[in-house]
């Protein structure tokens, strides 16, 4: 699958990044939609990918302080890169920035698909919005 990415601000962003994440973590995953929603949006950038007809598959952001987080791909777009291709995009930003480190809050599920980017486990696994997640790092070299 051939798909290209954005990586602007949430005004730029807001319309496809919100439908993606709707879809995975609201219809999908069954996160009650005002856990999905809070007021850090504006304040991230945020990557969205588009597959070739323009329709968008894939979104995360990066936080102000390092965290990435909002990864999300519809069901069309897993395996074939698409979360890989914004992980480093939003990692390239973080790096491009000066921050230290990246930071995540993985569903416990992904845990090895961060690993492969170099994230390390950090701390207990909890759960969130009855998920188990993992806090997971990586520090830049």
């Amino acid at each position: 699958m051939k798909f290209h990415l954005t990586v602007d601000n949430w005004a730029a962003q807001k319309t496809d990044a919100r439908a993606v994440r709707f879809d995975v973590f609201v219809i999908e995953q069954k996160i009650p939609v005002e856990l999905e929603w809070d007021d850090m949006d504006e304040h991230c950038l945020h990557a969205v990918a588009y597959n070739e007809a323009g329709y968008a598959i894939g979104t995360g952001r990066l936080l102000p302080d390092g965290h990435i987080g909002r990864m999300a791909v519809r069901a069309a777009g897993r395996g074939q890169g698409v979360g890989a291709a914004i992980l480093q995009a939003l990692m390239a930003q973080a790096r491009q920035r000066g921050d230290g480190e990246v930071v995540l809050n993985a569903q416990a599920q992904a845990e090895a698909f961060y690993g492969r980017y170099g994230f390390s486990r950090d701390g207990e696994e909890y759960y969130e919005a009855g998920i188990a997640h993992i806090c997971m790092r990586h520090v830049f070299a």
